[in-house]
């Protein structure tokens, strides 16, 4: 089975805030999907956390190399991908293009076996798993009112981020998560992010301890981007200190980014985003490891349906990964398929049984965010 093209839709039109210094706008395109066909008719779908112009280019420099490939080897073709264009610099655009290509792979390999991608990546030990609902923060009214939505809704795990957090001051800091913490309840699993990445942020070691210890007074479960990405000393110093579980890596790409991160032990949770690291061949591989340190994987995922759906065969297929993150209120993951994400009783998400990802996409709906254009 034989690679013939790729084709891309850029998603627009209800983009939802990033929480960024330089904030998105609803036409700004972070979410692009694309979709590989084949010569026997099977079409698998990916999704890359970058612009639709930079996978374009991206797709372009990659073509010699994929076109005419074995569409059931995503592992080898994926390696191929990145081992012939490193020249041009690993990670970025070429590597996030390339982690589309990866899932899309996956999800047809799937089908052609008739099994759920989770499966082919080693085994499932879980057929369910727990969403976090992953928002911006705000003020702590508004932020009481959306968190008390989420909670009716069915949510039992969060992630506030962004924001003014850290940004204003230690009292707006803890008025914010003192309001989340009283507003999920004390069962509830509750995450911070700082958003550390965030252009020019300033938050440095001695913040971050000590914010960590006020975050551990209101039962945090991990404390996310607390510094700049690249600040592995800090990192170190910093888990080492803090009584509030540290984790981070959503920036990196590829298995050799995340290589020192671990082994110095920056980390108590990594975080590699799918959708950008290298796909779910390299995700697997960064999960293995993490395990390898006594760090659990719980993958990024500011997303789309195509990037959840990958997180939800992931987790399947990780012994620790217990939890993935769901973006909420985001058209791109709630509008663009068949049916519904449903969550059950214990605010838990089914993981597809169904050959490949599992996903459905509506044509029709994906247009109308793809500027009319059709990619399956």
């Amino acid at each position: 089975m034989k690679i013939t093209e790729v084709r891309v839709a850029g998603l627009r039109g209800a983009t939802p805030e990033g929480g960024w210094s330089h904030e998105l706008r609803p036409d700004d395109v972070v979410h692009t999907l694309l979709a590989v066909h084949t010569d026997e008719g099977l079409v698998g779908v990916g999704s890359v956390f970058t612009s639709e112009s930079l996978v374009r280019a991206a797709l372009e420099v990659l073509e010699p190399l994929y076109r005419g490939e074995n569409a059931l080897e995503p592992e080898r073709v994926s390696e191929k991908l990145h081992q012939h264009s490193f020249w041009m610099g690993r990670g970025g655009t070429l590597t996030h293009a390339i982690s589309g290509i990866d899932v899309a792979l996956w999800d047809i390999l799937g089908q052609a076996c008739g099994q759920p991608v989770g499966r082919l990546l080693g085994g499932r030990f879980r057929d369910r798993v727990m969403p976090y609902a992953s928002l911006l923060m705000t003020e702590p009214g508004p932020l009481t009112e959306t968190l008390d939505q989420l909670t009716a809704q069915g949510f039992r795990a969060f992630k506030i981020g962004w924001g003014p957090f850290g940004r204003v001051g230690a009292r707006t800091d803890e008025a914010i998560v003192s309001a989340a913490r009283a507003a999920v309840g004390d069962d509830a699993i509750l995450a911070v992010d700082a958003g550390g990445s965030d252009a020019f942020w300033d938050g440095d070691y001695a913040w971050a301890l000590r914010t960590s210890r006020m975050l551990a007074d209101h039962g945090v479960a991990w404390f996310e981007e607390a510094l700049r990405p690249d600040a592995l000393d800090d990192f170190v110093a910093l888990r080492r200190s803090s009584s509030v579980p540290i984790s981070g890596g959503e920036v990196l790409t590829r298995r050799q980014a995340f290589a020192p991160f671990l082994s110095a032990g920056a980390f108590d949770i990594v975080q590699p985003d799918t959708t950008k690291c290298g796909g779910l061949s390299e995700a697997r591989r960064i999960g293995w490891s993490a395990q390898e340190h006594g760090v659990r994987l719980i993958p990024h995922g500011w997303n789309t349906a195509v990037g959840l759906a990958a997180d939800l065969q992931l987790a399947s297929a990780l012994p620790d990964t217990y939890l993935v993150e769901y973006r909420t209120g985001s058209p791109y993951i709630d509008d663009i398929v068949t049916g519904h994400w449903t969550l059950d009783g214990a605010g838990m998400l089914t993981i597809p049984d169904a050959p490949g990802l599992g996903l459905a996409l509506d044509p029709d709906r994906l247009a109308r965010y793809a500027g009319g254009a059709q990619i399956l």
